[in-house]
């Protein structure tokens, strides 16, 4: 191990009841386990002040409606969103997406318009939309990688064209860990006149994320990887421009009057906000944020860097052993073992107690562009430490030994 890893300030595993002594969880890319002051912040909320929010006249009800707002307002802050309004929560990212690809393409996207997409997406941040141009005629563009692993802007530079309306990025990919350039991307979107979304699922929990200075119009996340409960996800538009969209589903607390005859709907954010919310969820989410903060993003980052780099290191060094993505890559890793299924590799970790995930990753089209069927992956956080990476080292060593 390097001495920076060594010296690295966290490791902070004590905080985390789900981790028990000598099991090594290296699958945070696909959930982050919970601290204990988020696991605290739902019981108090179910156990000692639940109500339900924004209907009641009774102090308990007022009480939380105002946490619940509260929880609003540090999503905002920990963003650099202009104003909670721009908050809106959903169940997760999957959602988020899908709200926008229903509600602004419904209203923005008309037959000849493209979308640009980039080979390392995410599933979630490619049906959506092709079931958004299937609804309206319009038709996709694919931003290839470079060769290390990354989106490649100067290819997108050269591929965009006014008639692209919406940009839809990964800022950090869940498979390879590359980190995009989110605010050249965004000029290059706004050059054209097209809007971007950028899917920060992998981004929020591992890198200060500032969406004013990125400029994009559109950001989303979910709880749950972010060391917040499942359930609670955050879609940030710009107010101007949910103001414009329409609802997405229909229901109570998203209406302004209803009639027979005709119905009004509330202003964002709770325009989309139909029915009665995550509530406890958004709580637990306040606190996550909370403890996330408490930590620093730029140590956070710092450490899973450290972590990246030697896992990186070790790995690389068993020759049957490759690697994907780049170098720098934000707190994932990414590999394969030469004639052995991932699978398989994953299976024999989880005999060794180490636990990573194994699969196409909801990214099949960039398994194919990575001539692969499926990757293992390991994915670091601030309770793993460098005896994390000895395990996983000790793991992948054993199975070169059992296949040969």
């Amino acid at each position: 191990m390097s001495d920076e890893t060594r010296e690295a300030p966290l490791d902070r595993v004590a905080d985390f009841p789900a981790i028990p002594d000598g099991w090594a969880y290296l699958d945070t890319a696909a959930t982050a386990q919970k601290p204990q002051v988020v696991i605290d912040a739902i019981a108090r909320a179910y156990g000692e002040t639940y109500a339900t929010v924004h209907r009641g006249v009774y102090q308990r009800s007022a009480d939380m409606t105002r946490a619940y707002e509260a929880a609003r307002n540090s999503v905002a802050r920990f963003i650099g969103a202009g104003t909670p309004d721009e908050i809106v929560f959903v169940r997760g990212a999957t959602e988020a997406i899908n709200l926008v690809a229903h509600s602004w393409a419904a209203t923005q996207l008309k037959p000849g318009d493209r979308i640009l997409l980039s080979m390392l997406e995410h599933h979630s941040n490619i049906v959506p939309w092709q079931m958004a141009a299937e609804r309206v005629g319009a038709a996709i563009d694919v931003v290839p990688l470079t060769a290390d692993h990354r989106i490649d802007l100067d290819a997108m530079a050269r591929m965009l064209t006014p008639q692209h309306k919406m940009v839809a990025l990964a800022h950090v990919s869940n498979v390879l860990g590359s980190v995009l350039d989110a605010r050249r991307a965004t000029e290059l979107a706004h050059d054209v006149g097209a809007k971007i979304l950028l899917d920060g699922c992998q981004a929020v929990p591992r890198i200060a994320v500032d969406v004013a200075a990125i400029g994009c119009d559109f950001y989303v996340f979910s709880g749950h990887k972010l060391y917040g409960p499942t359930g609670i996800g955050v879609l940030w538009g710009r107010a101007e421009l949910l103001a414009q969209m329409p609802p997405y589903q229909g229901g109570g607390s998203m209406i302004d009057r209803v009639s027979f005859a005709k119905t009004t709907y509330a202003p964002p954010p709770g325009r989309f906000e139909a029915g009665t919310p995550h509530i406890v969820g958004a709580l637990g989410l306040a606190a996550a944020i909370d403890y996330v903060e408490g930590i620093g993003l730029a140590a956070i980052h710092a450490h899973e860097t450290a972590l990246v780099r030697d896992a990186r290191a070790a790995l690389g060094a068993i020759n049957s052993v490759r690697l994907f993505g780049p170098e720098d890559s934000a707190g994932i890793v990414s590999f394969a073992i030469k004639g052995v299924h991932p699978h398989d590799v994953g299976t024999i970790l989880d005999e060794e107690r180490v636990a990573i995930r194994a699969g196409h990753h909801c990214a099949q089209p960039l398994m194919e562009v990575l001539g692969v069927d499926a990757t293992a992956r390991a994915s670091f956080a601030v309770y793993n430490g460098p005896r994390d990476i000895e395990a996983l080292v000790r793991g992948v060593e054993r199975v070169t030994r059992i296949f040969g």
